[in-house]
């Protein structure tokens, strides 16, 4: 079994065996053990299998790479599953670049969870990436949030629905704000209503007959504000499973509210793609050059 591949499965499990290492390094990246997002539980907990316990999986960059960035990743899956190809490669292609990245492991659908269940994995993982920035020589003021299809949902989610900590928290994760600072949007889910929306993100996500109440607040398109932060979005003309009218409708509301943001649509590509390279990299498709170009713009790579 090569590295790459042993990655996706520990990725693709969730955690590391803490018996063998506590870290791997590839690439000049330093990936090191998963965190355990509440070590007494998370909030609404099932169980207290894996599938019950949202991580943290940190990807370091080399020392003299790090530019004190950094990015959160969700992984798309339609809130059923979790991509390697949309966590674990998007980590290493961005460390190349000096910023530290890390992917979380988020509670799924098809093992019983719904909303707010997400949002609390994603809110925490901002607020915990914050609180202890120090720790991986990290600006606070530069953390991003990055996701693909569902996992763009979530990540536009908490573009949209964060807020600034409560002061009074036993918990000093919890005084720390989940408003990210940027988002990258791979092909996301963006909408929960009408003939755009993937079904299967939303069954998943709201359950079967979620009340139009619910429908409408996680419906993103819906929820843009003038403090929502600057994003990068793409999406394929090609796309049959999430419609490129989710991006346009959200970047509508983008412009709407004067929030900055970069926008690609490619006309090739179906759903999924991803960076369509592996390690190191060498020839990924074009959406990452662009999306390069747009963080130097935004002082996350030098």
């Amino acid at each position: 079994m090569n590295i790459h591949r042993l990655l996706h499965n520990i990725v693709k499990l969730g955690f590391l065996p803490l018996i063998f290492f506590s870290s791997i390094v590839f690439c000049g990246a330093e990936m090191q053990s998963p965190i355990i997002l509440w070590p007494n539980g998370a909030p609404g907990a099932l169980g207290v299998t894996s599938n019950d316990i949202p991580t943290l999986t940190p990807y370091l960059p080399e020392g003299r790479r790090a530019t004190g960035a950094a990015m959160i990743i969700c992984p798309g899956g339609g809130y059923a599953a979790l991509s390697p190809r949309e966590g674990g490669d998007y980590a290493l292609w961005l460390n190349q670049y000096g910023i530290t990245c890390f992917v979380l492991k988020y509670r799924l659908g098809s093992n019983g969870y719904h909303h707010p269940a997400m949002l609390q994995d994603v809110s925490r993982a901002m607020r915990f990436v914050r609180a202890y920035a120090a720790n991986w020589k990290i600006d606070p003021q530069r953390i991003g949030i990055m996701g693909s299809s569902a996992g763009g949902h979530l990540a536009s989610t908490l573009l949209t629905h964060f807020d600034s900590g409560d002061p009074d928290a036993k918990d000093p994760i919890e005084r720390e704000s989940s408003r990210p600072d940027l988002g990258v949007l791979c092909y996301p889910v963006i909408t929960m209503s009408g003939p755009l929306v993937n079904v299967g993100s939303k069954v998943n996500l709201l359950g079967v007959n979620p009340s139009p109440e619910l429908v409408q607040l996680l419906s993103n398109e819906l929820q843009v504000t003038t403090n929502t932060p600057p994003c990068f979005v793409w999406t394929t003309y090609e796309n049959k499973i999430v419609p490129l009218e989710n991006s346009l409708e959200f970047i509508s509301a983008l412009r709407k509210n004067g929030v900055p943001f970069s926008f690609h649509i490619y006309e090739k590509g179906g759903h999924g793609m991803g960076l369509m390279d592996k390690p190191p990299f060498l020839h990924p498709h074009p959406w990452a050059a662009d999306c390069l170009f747009w963080l130097k713009e935004r002082d996350f790579i030098n």
